[in-house]
């Protein structure tokens, strides 16, 4: 069977889960207000057709590819720190985790400059509440009381939010690889009290 055929045939089968994925690299690369039914059916090779046959609307789209994000951060980040018993090394497997996520970042930043879209908002509230939870339930395990880890989660979360601004949306210069590693190092050090 010729290449192009393969493709035809590979591509007519696309999943609702192809065509969120899908979504989600188009927001990376040019935000939600850039997610557009007709140039992702063409980087997907197949007609707009297909789209609807899984999605009613581009809204829709754009909800299972949150969903999407939002399931992929809970087994790619926090499903994989649970076997970490010490809930310091927890934390710090954490930041190096998170500090390596290139993409999720940038996906992240774009969805934090459309929180006005009615899709966007009530992802971005969950994500940043289950976020929080989970830094605040491991600043309680290494020992801190109630309100001093309610304000290191915050602390923890607006330095993250605040170098993803920095980084992505003011365009500061990027951090060499070895600068980089030397911050996250510096960020740990600080945010996660010694035993």
């Amino acid at each position: 069977m010729p290449d192009a055929a393969r493709k035809i045939e590979r591509n007519s089968r696309l999943s609702a889960d192809d065509w969120a994925q899908g979504g989600l690299d188009m927001i990376s690369e040019s935000g939600v207000s850039g997610l557009a039914v007709e140039p992702l059916a063409r980087r997907l090779g197949v007609t707009k057709g297909s789209f609807y046959w899984h999605f009613p609307s581009r809204d829709a789209l754009l909800r299972a590819s949150l969903e999407r994000w939002e399931q992929s951060e809970l087994e790619e980040v926090f499903a994989r720190l649970e076997g970490i018993a010490d809930p310091r090394d927890r934390l710090r497997e954490l930041f190096r985790r998170v500090a390596h996520e290139a993409k999720s970042h940038i996906i992240y930043s774009e969805l934090l400059k459309a929180l006005d879209h009615p899709v966007v908002q009530p992802v971005m509230e969950r994500v940043s509440k289950r976020r929080l939870d989970y830094l605040q339930l491991a600043f309680r395990q290494i020992g801190m009381g109630r309100a001093e880890a309610i304000h290191r989660a915050r602390l923890t979360y607006s330095a993250y939010v605040g170098f993803l601004q920095l980084s992505l949306q003011l365009r500061q210069p990027r951090l060499h690889h070895e600068e980089f590693e030397t911050y996250v190092e510096h960020v740990m050090t600080t945010l996660i009290p010694a035993a």
